[in-house]
């Protein structure tokens, strides 16, 4: 059996047991190559090259077992690899933490906020940073910024640990055990945050492989906006003059709009349209 055989034969199986998809592959294709090429210790961004090799009969029984384990648990690929990748760069991810999947991730890379930012951009905030990829993938685009690298739990800030070591950001990353912006004291020329806003009526109707990531990265209340309503009201005296705050919201774009209809904000265009990210002026907040 050769490569491009094993994936197809994996992804008909990953088809016909129903998993979700969304934790870095959108279908059953990818995700099936994925798992098999990270299996069989091959580049994960080369599979034209490898399609034709042939596959052993015994690393064949070892993708048998990792795609029945994929299947049986119904966990995320990443946490069965232990790897996520974020624009291309990657991150150790495993169940303490949210797998990364932020579109703000996209705007880091494609300049996307860069209009509202300037020599003046010096202190940045990850807020509910989780895994830190988002911390990382700051600092890495910004070289002379200093990030500040925020969550509440203490278990996701170990993966983020392992994350800012792995990239060599020690001395321009700092994490922060907080509640919020409690603990954060700034003042921030921008803040970064993908926080937990999922609604309850859409907790409930999540996949498996949703619901075996921390509740607390997700849940956000009964229309999602929990924590974004102590977030915007707190945030203004941790900003300074000029600062922006960028905050994705992912398809809770009505509830948002619902909970501050005269907030005037700058929705950001993503390969997910432009309602899943948003930026806010401090001057926007105060008013």
């Amino acid at each position: 059996m050769t490569v491009i055989e094993l994936i197809e034969s994996a992804a008909k199986q990953l088809a016909d047991a129903g998993v979700a998809f969304g934790h870095g592959t959108a279908n059953a294709f990818d995700e099936a190559a994925w798992l098999v090429l990270w299996r069989l210790g091959l580049p994960l961004d080369e599979l034209d090259s490898v399609t034709a090799q042939a596959v052993s009969p015994e690393h064949q029984t070892q993708v048998a077992q990792l795609l029945r384990e994929r299947i049986n648990t119904r966990k995320p690929a990443a946490y069965l690899t232990r790897e996520a990748w974020l624009q291309g760069v990657p991150f150790y991810i495993d169940e303490r933490a949210i797998v990364p999947r932020s579109f703000i991730a996209e705007l880091l890379a494609d300049g996307g906020i860069d209009p509202w930012l300037g020599v003046h951009t010096i202190r940045v905030l990850d807020l509910c940073t989780g895994n830190g990829s988002l911390a990382v993938l700051a600092a890495m685009a910004w070289p002379d910024v200093r990030v500040d690298a925020a969550d509440l739990s203490s278990d996701a800030l170990e993966v983020a640990r392992i994350n800012i070591t792995r990239h060599g950001l020690q001395d321009r990353v700092r994490l922060i055990v907080s509640d919020g912006l409690q603990a954060c004291e700034g003042p921030y020329d921008l803040i970064l945050c993908n926080p937990p806003y999922v609604n309850t009526q859409s907790m409930s109707l999540l996949p498996a492989e949703y619901r075996a990531e921390p509740e607390l990265a997700l849940a956000g209340g009964a229309d999602g906006m929990d924590f974004i309503r102590h977030l915007l009201a707190d945030a203004p005296a941790r900003m300074n003059e000029g600062a922006v705050l960028v905050l994705e919201i992912g398809n809770e774009r009505a509830h948002f709009e619902a909970a501050f209809p005269h907030l005037e904000a700058v929705w950001l265009d993503t390969s997910a349209g432009e309602d899943q990210v948003l930026l806010l002026t401090r001057e926007a907040l105060v008013q």
